[in-house]
């Protein structure tokens, strides 16, 4: 019997009309093993992300910084830089390898079914690519091969889905690369004022055309992702207070969960209560204890 919503495609069954032959035995994975999707193309995109990060310190490090004549200049604002550097990182690490939310495979079966007591007229989603009991707001991944709690948008960037367990480090990670981005701008544009006014041959350790030229592959760089990041960075947020995900925006679903404030939202995502803990990647926020499966009736 086909759910009567066509914009799913999952198959929705009653307990008493599954059939378990169709499915695998339940996948039981150990929530100890780290997360990581083997694609191919996920996998060049997160590496060249981390190589122009890292060829942004280089140019920042060895073109701007080292040669300054203010060594004041020099510590606050490589300071400054690595600090978000790293927190840019560490925010992509965490996103790339938390489990986004999948759904457990294979659990699409009579007896687990079963046990879950439903009550009459209650019905579940399985989805037929994974062969899982679907929840509510849930949907599958192609690249993961996984259905997906919460899916906003598989990001390759970051070679993960985004979704209900690390939203937070793909938000931290578009703010941390915005606030970089801005700060090589902004440090670009005076290192070009102090070599304009001194000699090129004194303001960086590289000849004055390969000075040129990494800083003007540094403004190409910054400006490309400042402008990436700050509508990725809005458009989270934006999801984050709606308590809409990118997926249900895209499709338009009818809304099937209870309305919240925005900074209940907020803090659904990033934890409770609000501390400096939000912007740490490092801090596991507290989503507070929720039933796994939403049950439609």
């Amino acid at each position: 019997m086909r759910s009567p919503v066509p914009r799913f495609r999952d198959v929705e069954r009653q307990a008493s009309g599954l059939q378990p032959a169709q499915c695998l035995p339940p996948c039981h994975e150990r929530q100890n093993n780290m997360w990581f999707i083997r694609d191919a193309c996920g996998i060049i995109c997160a590496i060249i992300t981390w190589l122009l990060v890292v060829f942004a310190e280089v140019v920042v490090l060895f073109v701007m910084l080292i040669p300054s004549k203010s060594l004041t200049y020099s510590l606050v604002n490589g300071t400054l830089f690595n600090s978000l550097a790293f927190l840019a990182l560490a925010s992509h690490f965490r996103a790339m390898c938390t489990d986004p939310g999948a759904v457990p495979k294979g659990n699409a079966t009579r007896e687990y079914i079963e046990s879950l007591q439903l009550k009459p007229g209650q019905v579940v989603y399985k989805c037929p690519k994974c062969c899982s009991i679907k929840p509510d707001r849930a949907h599958h991944c192609s690249v993961c091969k996984r259905c997906i709690r919460k899916m906003d948008h598989h990001c390759p960037w970051v070679n993960n889905c985004v979704g209900e367990n690390n939203q937070k480090y793909f938000v931290l990670f578009t703010m941390y690369i915005f606030l970089i981005s801005l700060h090589a701008l902004v440090m670009v544009v005076f290192h070009f004022l102090y070599c304009f006014e001194d000699d090129w041959t004194k303001c960086s350790t590289f000849s004055p055309p390969a000075t040129v030229i990494l800083l003007i592959l540094l403004c190409f760089e910054g400006l490309l992702f400042l402008i990436f990041t700050s509508v990725m960075f809005g458009t989270q947020i934006h999801s984050i207070c709606t308590d809409e995900t990118g997926i249900e925006q895209l499709k338009k679903e009818e809304r099937r969960w209870a309305k919240k404030t925005k900074w209940m939202n907020m803090k659904a995502v990033f934890g409770h209560p609000f501390s400096i803990a939000w912007f740490s990647p490092f801090s596991t926020p507290d989503h507070g204890k929720a039933d796994p499966y939403q049950y439609v009736v």
